[in-house]
């Protein structure tokens, strides 16, 4: 299947997904005596096609960054299931899930913690090759490749990662993430630590990676106009659910959800008088949206308490 920018398949969708969550729930215990355990996934549900691009978006706490993790076999998973190419991977071991990391990579958010500092470029895009066995030469000739497909200098391989920007460290890590080739990629929030020329130069080349190998990406981050710029399909998440679901021009641009829409009325604009107009709708959502909240509240608090009534 072949998908453009706009969200819209040339083909027809295959009818198993490349990768697929179905009814997700991740849970950590909470502290205290007998407390229940947290819920951090409700019932999450996404898939994603080959060379696809799924944005997943959200506020922080909103459950996105843990389910890239459970993807990743990083997280517990309480409930549901995690499938690749048709296969249940959420309850792999770890001997298998390192099977599993030639075909789902990770390309993490710090570019400056990602790195190990003390070995140079070529022992970081080297050192995955040779725990599978790559021999040298092939693993050399592959780390040369690999720098030239994310634009940096022959020489860099030779360097240690703090010799680097923040764009180019990011550069460093996409170039490791890819490579034995995967064919899934979660980017947990990839840009959120660059400045905006540096981000649209990065997110440039995601895109372009994507379209000479077909690499599929869970692409997590807060910022709408982001995945708008490199998703196909966005999922916005709220509280540990999936509260809307759609291409990425429609959902950026004429959200339905009230979350959704606080999110885009949420990004700066640099006019101040439609900025206050922004911040003034925004307001008037979160009225809204409480207001809501109290109503559904009052009919079961109405039921508690006749319910009391009657046993008195």
């Amino acid at each position: 299947m072949t998908v453009t920018m706009n969200g819209t398949p040339n083909e027809e969708l295959p009818a198993e997904p490349l990768l697929a969550v179905e009814d997700l729930v991740v849970e950590y215990p909470s502290k205290g005596w007998r407390r229940p355990p947290f819920r951090v996934l409700k019932g999450v549900s996404i898939s994603i096609g080959v060379g696809e691009t799924l944005g997943l978006v959200g506020e922080s706490g909103s459950g996105k960054t843990t389910l890239g993790r459970a993807v990743l076999g990083l997280a517990p998973v309480t409930s549901g299931t995690v499938r690749y190419d048709g296969k249940v991977i959420s309850g792999l071991d770890a001997k298998e899930r390192r099977a599993l990391s030639s075909d789902i990579q990770v390309v993490f958010q710090d570019p400056y913690t990602s790195l190990n500092p003390a070995m140079t470029v070529d022992d970081i895009l080297s050192e995955p090759l040779r725990v599978a066995g790559t021999p040298r030469a092939e693993a050399e000739k592959r780390v040369r490749d690999l720098l030239d497909h994310v634009r940096l200098p022959a020489d860099a391989g030779e360097r240690l990662p703090r010799e680097f920007s923040g764009g180019q460290r990011q550069r460093i890590a996409i170039a490791r993430a890819l490579s034995r080739d995967p064919r899934v990629i979660v980017c947990d929030e990839p840009v959120s630590a660059l400045d905006l020329s540096t981000q649209a130069r990065v997110l440039d080349l995601f895109v372009e990676i994507q379209e000479r190998t077909g690499v599929a990406y869970l692409f997590v981050t807060h910022d709408l106009s982001v995945v708008r710029h490199i998703s196909h399909r966005v999922a916005v998440m709220s509280g540990g659910e999936i509260v809307e679901t759609g291409d990425a021009a429609t959902v950026t641009t004429a959200p339905q959800h009230p979350y959704t829409q606080r999110l885009l009325l949420a990004a700066p604009v640099p006019d101040p008088q439609r900025q206050a107009e922004r911040r003034a709708e925004r307001r008037r959502l979160a009225e809204a949206l409480a207001t809501d909240l109290s109503a559904d509240a009052a009919p079961n608090a109405s039921t508690v308490a006749s319910t009391s009534g009657d046993r008195a």
